[in-house]
């Protein structure tokens, strides 16, 4: 699918373009959460008034799953790992890559970049080894 084919979610996207930008980050509330954009209320509180603040370099894997049947979107790339990792205050959600999917482990540092799913060409986020 080409990019003028592409529907754009503002939100979402705008924070990919700063991921592959080298600058990732997270919008954190007057009480300190963390949280993932878009987002305009601290669900946790209420608040508003999120600011941005730079995603840590590095994560540190929480829960990971290897995928051996994906669904269309996905089916070239598998099989696959997708892993939540905690950066900071916040968690996110990403296809590992740049290591053996046997070798994927709770606690394992990484970092983050945004690649490309096999099947659509569609953005991800992607996390390497540290």
């Amino acid at each position: 699918m080409s990019d003028d084919e592409r529907v754009r979610d503002a939100g979402y996207d705008d924070w990919l373009d700063s991921a592959e930008e080298g600058e990732p980050y997270y919008l954190e509330s007057p009480s300190g959460n963390g949280w993932l954009p878009p987002r305009e209320v601290d669900p946790e509180t209420g608040e508003r008034g999120l600011e941005e603040k730079p995603l840590p370099d590095t994560g540190e894997i929480l829960t990971m799953t290897t995928t051996n049947v994906a669904g269309p979107s996905f089916a070239d790339d598998a099989p696959f790992v997708v892993a939540v990792a905690q950066f900071g205050p916040v968690r996110v959600t990403g296809q590992v890559h740049g290591i053996d999917h046997d070798e994927v482990e709770i606690g394992q540092e990484v970092e983050l970049s945004v690649g490309e799913n096999e099947t659509e060409g569609e953005r991800l986020i992607v996390f390497e080894p540290a």
